[in-house]
C-alpha cells in the first residue's frame, strides 16, 4: 500500500502547489481527482489555472461526489494520486442534502477504500476551524463536518502537513505516535 499524506491549511496557503511538488518526486503514474465544479466564471478560471500548473502528464478525473467509486476504479494503479480537494467534496455532499452522520460515514468509507489503494495518496483539504464562529447554522454545520472529517483522515494517514503562508510544516510523520 502506498504512503498517505494529508495537506491542510487556510485558503490560498499553497496546499495544491505543495501537493504537486511532492507528487512530482514520486515515480510512476500521475493521477488527479478534482472535486470542484465550474459553476461560475471565477471557478472556471481557478480550474484552468490548476490544469495549467499540472501540465499534460496528469490523468485527471473530475468527480464532485463519487470519490469512493473513482478510488475503487483506480485501486490497482501505481504512482501517485492527488485528491483536490476533500473540503469541496464535503461541501458537495452537504449541498446534496447529506446530513453530518451520512457525510462522516462516507468519509470513513473513503478512508477504507484509501487503505486498498496501491498508489501513494495526497489529499488536499482546508483548515476551516481557526476563524470566528460562523453566524448561521449551515456555515457552522459545514465547519463542524470539515473539522470532524479532517480528523478522521489525519488519524488514518501517515503524514499531515499544515501549510502556512506557502511554507509546509509537518505536524505528523509515519513515526509519530498518536
Amino acid at each position: 500500500m502506498g504512503k498517505k499524506i494529508l495537506i491542510t491549511g487556510g485558503c490560498r496557503s499553497g496546499k495544491s502547489r505543495h501537493a504537486l511538488t511532492l507528487a512530482r518526486s514520486i515515480s510512476g503514474e500521475k493521477l488527479y481527482v478534482a472535486t470542484a465544479e465550474a459553476l461560475d466564471s471565477e471557478m472556471k478560471e481557478r480550474i484552468a489555472k490548476h490544469q495549467q500548473e499540472r501540465g499534460d502528464d496528469w490523468e485527471t478525473h473530475e468527480e464532485p461526489t463519487g470519490l469512493i467509486r473513482i478510488f475503487n476504479q483506480l485501486e490497482n494503479r501505481s504512482g501517485v494520486l492527488i485528491l483536490d480537494c476533500l473540503t469541496l467534496w464535503l461541501s458537495n455532499l452537504l449541498i446534496k442534502d447529506y446530513d453530518q452522520e451520512q457525510i462522516l460515514k462516507e468519509t470513513v468509507h473513503l478512508m477504507d477504500q484509501s487503505e486498498l489503494m496501491q498508489c501513494q495518496l495526497i489529499f488536499v483539504t482546508n483548515e476551516v476551524g481557526a476563524g470566528i464562529v460562523p453566524e448561521n447554522k449551515l456555515a457552522r454545520d459545514f465547519r463542524d463536518i470539515v473539522g470532524a472529517a479532517n480528523q478522521l483522515v489525519a488519524q488514518r494517514f501517515d503524514e499531515v502537513i499544515h501549510m502556512v503562508s506557502g511554507i509546509p510544516v509537518t505536524i505528523k510523520t509515519s513515526d509519530t505516535n498518536l
